[in-house]
């Protein structure tokens, strides 16, 4: 029976489908990660961006206006809703998108906050249990290395500006990598939550009937709504999806520092003992806790005991660990 599991981490909420013993989809839902897809602002415009486009400012992050309402003018308020979350992307990070709904009031601010992610039936994890039992961290390693191993081959997924790209390889022959590669890519996809524009890179099938039948498996696996072309001639498929927040490939490979960090913390709650925590991190990792003490403060009070943190340049930014004073 398929349930959703919820675990309520420090700095984020992480959350699991679980269907047939496995993880079947992932979300991962971060503190203070700018405004989230559902809320609702009254939202200053602070540059218009030629007739269509605009920037507003949401408490003290900026987003993208699309489309601009007739008459709004730079210093003006726009009531927005937030569609599309903010995405981490190497070099750019992307400003989340907002539509104008509604009248504005006589001042920026939130008007309403974005429902913490509940889905019906689900279950919030108890004092002991973690995600890891149903294979998390399987799966957020694959997210992380963007390599999706499946019997015969395997995939390699890459977030771009343009798309998320995931290259079909292996040993077997053209129609069975295929095939098997399709399965695999259409659980990948459902599993790290990716949105928007994907391309599959098939190998090349002259067979017109087997790049129907592969585009035929995607429709039959993958859940609505999506829309796809055909495979092409050279084995290309593109799909598009709805997109608004980060897959979970672009939250792990494009903030590392912030996914090393929160999971850090998520070590520190949970290993054992009784007196002071040392966190002991790379520099940038041991920087970003630092600048937040509401985290920290947060892990002292689940673990009742002091925090403190150590930097130690020799170490990656994975490769933090956790010391347990003994009192």
């Amino acid at each position: 029976m398929a349930e959703w599991l919820i675990e309520r981490g420090i700095g984020e909420t992480r959350a699991a489908r679980i269907e047939d013993g496995g993880i079947a989809e992932m979300r991962i839902i971060r503190e203070g990660c700018g405004p989230r897809a559902g809320e609702v602002w009254d939202a200053r415009l602070t540059a218009k961006l030629g007739a269509r486009r605009g920037i507003v400012l949401l408490g003290a992050d900026e987003a993208l206006l699309e489309p601009m309402p007739a008459g709004l003018a730079e210093g003006g308020l726009a009531r927005v809703v937030v569609v599309r979350e903010p995405i981490p992307e190497r070099g750019r990070p992307r400003l989340a998108k907002v539509r104008a709904e509604g009248v504005p009031g006589a001042s920026p601010g939130l008007i309403a906050a974005a429902a913490m992610f509940d889905p019906p039936g689900a279950r919030v994890l108890g004092h002991g249990e973690t995600l890891d039992d149903w294979g998390w961290d399987e799966a957020l390693a694959e997210a992380e290395s963007g390599l999706v191993p499946f019997p015969g081959g395997s995939l390699a997924i890459a977030p771009t500006p343009a798309m998320t790209a995931i290259d079909i390889d292996g040993d077997l022959p053209a129609v069975d990598l295929a095939m098997a590669g399709v399965r695999s890519a259409a659980a990948a996809i459902r599993r790290l939550d990716i949105g928007g524009s994907i391309g599959i890179d098939l190998p090349t099938l002259h067979d017109k009937v087997a790049r129907q039948a592969a585009g035929g498996l995607v429709d039959a696996l993958l859940p609505q709504p999506f829309e796809r072309t055909a495979v092409n001639g050279f084995g290309f498929l593109q799909i598009v999806r709805p997109r608004q927040r980060a897959s979970i490939v672009e939250l792990v490979q494009n903030a590392p520092v912030e996914t090393a960090a929160l999971a850090l913390l998520r070590v520190a709650e949970r290993t054992p003992g009784a007196g002071p925590r040392t966190l002991t991190a790379a520099p940038r990792v041991a920087a970003w806790l630092g600048n937040r003490p509401a985290l920290l403060a947060e892990l002292e009070r689940r673990i009742g005991a002091p925090v403190a943190l150590a930097e130690d340049a020799a170490l990656g930014l994975q490769a933090g660990h956790v010391h347990a004073a003994q009192t």
